[in-house]
């Protein structure tokens, strides 16, 4: 009975650890890794690294077909051989010109979706409501982003797991952050924030009243590397957005705008026309009008008294005492005085 409970006291735990273990994984399912491809998934051009040999074989062939070919009938326009199915690369030389769906040749069966990645930036005033891309945005309003990208579609593949993309906004002294802070002083990353959506919303992530936040002009851009996509495929729009600016400081640069100054037209002055007379001809007469200018008549206006200005510090009014009033004052004083002596003595 003794070695039986000492049995049960060994394996008891041993069988407790063994079900807690399958329960995480019951509850609590590994995700995918993001480069794992099945069927009818979207690659992007650019991707290194995936596994696609949930499909494919070694050295399995692909074929694509031109728009309106009859897939069933025809012949496919492109094809290609997957050598190591685990470590595919959509090579942007071999893929770039044919988009769309390819399929596991002979059979032909959906492999994936080739797609060309996009990729763009929008600068949100979330204060007021208004885009401000290439834009002012008053000192103390809180910024945010939108990203546009059909990046989104990563997220459809094993695992859920989106695919991260990198805002970096540039400093007017040079320095670029790797995060912001909020109204409510919260550090907010912007490094692999997750495209979940078409367009992704950051919200409101960014106080421009912040003093760690010097007023000028800011360069905003959003870049991709997922699976190498941007190391293989650098280009503008695809995995790397237009850079953006926002001018941040207190005063609508609008207000300083050049105003229109009026010009004084320029006076004509008439050149006198110069008439020229032969010696026989009889010269002009000149008439000097002279005209005796009217007396002006002045009547002198008396002025009118005005009553004198007072300047300085107004002050109390003194109070003034008749002549002698003193002396009788001190007359008094001396008398009672030589009252209160005499008293005293008796």
């Amino acid at each position: 009975m003794k070695r039986k409970w000492l049995i049960m006291t060994k394996v008891l735990p041993l069988a407790f650890a063994l079900i807690a273990i399958v329960t995480l994984f019951l509850v609590f399912p590994v995700n995918a890794a993001i480069n794992t491809i099945l069927p009818g998934n979207t690659v992007f051009i650019g991707e290194q690294g995936l596994d696609v040999s949930s499909f494919c074989t070694p050295a399995c062939q692909i074929g694509w077909w031109a728009a309106g070919a009859a897939l069933p009938t025809s012949s496919p326009t492109q094809t290609y051989s997957i050598t190591t199915p685990t470590n595919f690369f959509v090579s942007p030389t071999l893929y770039g010109s044919y988009p769309g769906s390819w399929y596991v040749l002979p059979n032909r069966t959906s492999s994936f979706i080739v797609a060309d990645p996009q990729l763009g930036i929008r600068v949100e005033d979330t204060s007021v409501s208004v885009e401000v891309t290439n834009g002012w945005v008053y000192r103390g309003d809180s910024i945010g982003f939108r990203i546009d990208s059909n990046l989104n579609a990563i997220s459809q593949r094993p695992g859920g797991n989106p695919a991260p993309v990198t805002i970096y906004v540039q400093s007017p002294t040079g320095g670029t952050y790797t995060a912001l802070i909020d109204s409510t002083g919260n550090t907010n990353s912007i490094v692999n924030i997750p495209v979940t959506s078409n367009p992704t919303d950051t919200g409101s992530i960014w106080s421009t009243a912040n003093p760690l936040y010097p007023a000028g002009t800011y360069t905003i851009w959003v870049k991709c590397d997922v699976n190498g996509m941007w190391d293989n495929y650098p280009v503008t729009g695809k995995t790397i957005s237009t850079q953006v600016s926002l001018r941040n400081q207190e005063q609508n640069p609008l207000i300083n705008a050049n105003v229109p100054t009026t010009n004084t037209p320029p006076q004509s002055t008439t050149v006198p026309a110069v008439t020229t007379t032969s010696a026989t001809t009889t010269p002009p007469v000149t008439v000097v009008s002279t005209s005796i200018p009217p007396t002006l008549t002045t009547t002198a206006i008396p002025k009118t008294a005005s009553a004198p200005v007072a300047t300085g510090t107004a002050a109390a009014p003194t109070q003034t005492t008749s002549p002698g009033f003193d002396l009788v004052i001190t007359a008094l004083a001396l008398i009672a005085g030589s009252i209160i002596l005499l008293s005293r003595r008796h």
